[in-house]
């Protein structure tokens, strides 16, 4: 079935302002469900590029939208949405800034009527912008906040939240304030230490570079992400973002005082080691409580399949899952230069890991651990 065969909440027009990673995501997605999306930019250049991708078409003055998506920086954020409630009085707006507290503090101080406005995040994303990495599935299974208040219409709420939906996300309404201090901890702070790690690798020698594996690639990933969109997002949202990078730099004062400790060959000192040790620990059960990918989710188990280097070889592997019958919820490679196989670690529901393995091996696959 084609995506603009599946039944859609929505019925449009759809008007988004801003086509980078996320406008352009999000006309992506609803074009690909059959409704009409117009787009807006401040530059012409990347309204042509979206147009041109697929993500909707250029707005026309006649056109009368039923749900404005504003997708632009953070720091115009307010000042588009106060635009566009002008303009389109009769729309609901929103928008997916990953800050809601502050522009939602400036409306109010200009005394912007706000009944038809709903602030909202989706909490997806990837380290580069702009709308050639766009995806239409970039929303799919992510959480998308929204951030209502009491005048809120009921009919206003819905449609925000038809929104999330037909874009396979998974609506969760919560305050500004609850929102900006989740994210300062799940979000903002993991992009500063991201970053401070990879700033590490500047002036590391050559031969420490060559020996990174997947841990420093996964730990600084997002580090590549834009300075100019960070700096407006962390300030926005210092206070929370500053209360846990505090705490973080106890946290790393202790343990630098253990190992110094620890040290000392004659006389370590009492509790040192447990130190340590209780750290590495209580971050154990910290990535347990992570949902999905990249967590300990008991909801699914892995099995870890050896693949040769060759190419074509892990398309061939996939093919086999689907033509099996089993769903794969996370796949995970780790392959070492200069190595003749790699690893593909598959995460998928425990009730089909046994069928799996069996059809694998049956197939000729060589399954690590057996």
């Amino acid at each position: 079935m084609k995506d603009s065969e599946l039944s859609t909440r929505l019925r449009g027009p759809v008007r988004i302002v801003g086509t980078g990673l996320l406008g352009t995501s999000v006309g992506l997605a609803l074009r690909g469900r059959g409704i009409d999306v117009t787009l807006a930019d401040a530059s012409p250049s990347a309204l042509a590029l979206a147009v041109d991708y697929g993500a909707g078409r250029k707005h026309r003055d006649t056109d009368v939208p039923a749900l404005i998506v504003v997708c632009v920086p953070p720091d115009v954020t307010a000042d588009i949405i106060e635009r566009e409630l002008q303009h389109f009085p009769r729309a609901v707006v929103t928008d997916v800034a990953s800050v809601k507290l502050q522009p939602f503090h400036e409306l109010v101080s200009r005394g912007v009527d706000l009944t038809h406005y709903i602030g909202s995040h989706p909490l997806a994303g990837r380290e580069r912008g702009g709308a050639t990495s766009a995806r239409a599935d970039i929303f799919y299974g992510r959480p998308w906040v929204i951030c209502r208040d009491e005048e809120t219409p009921a009919w206003a709420l819905s449609l925000v939240e038809d929104l999330a939906l037909d874009l396979g996300s998974t609506p969760i309404e919560m305050t500004p304030q609850e929102h900006d201090r989740s994210v300062a901890l799940v979000s903002h702070v993991p992009q500063v230490i991201a970053s401070l790690l990879a700033t590490r690798l500047i002036d590391a020698p050559d031969t420490a570079v060559m020996l990174a594996g997947q841990g420093v690639r996964d730990t600084t990933r997002i580090a590549s992400s834009d300075p100019a969109l960070w700096l407006q997002i962390l300030r926005a949202n210092s206070e929370p973002v500053v209360a846990i990078l505090r705490s973080f730099k106890e946290d790393l004062g202790t343990v630098i005082e253990a190992l110094e400790a620890e040290d000392v060959e004659s006389d370590p000192a009492p509790g040192a080691r447990r130190v340590i040790a209780d750290t590495i620990a209580a971050g154990n059960i910290g990535v347990s409580r992570l949902p999905g990918k990249h967590g300990q989710n008991h909801r699914f188990e892995s099995i870890t399949v050896m693949v040769d280097d060759k190419p074509g070889t892990l398309g061939h592997l996939l093919t086999d899952l689907g033509e099996i019958g089993v769903n794969m919820e996370d796949l995970r490679l780790e392959h070492s230069p200069g190595a003749q196989i790699g690893f593909a670690e598959i995460s998928i529901v425990p009730e089909v890991k046994q069928r799996a393995i069996t059809d694998l091996v049956a197939r000729g696959w060589r399954i690590a651990g057996l």
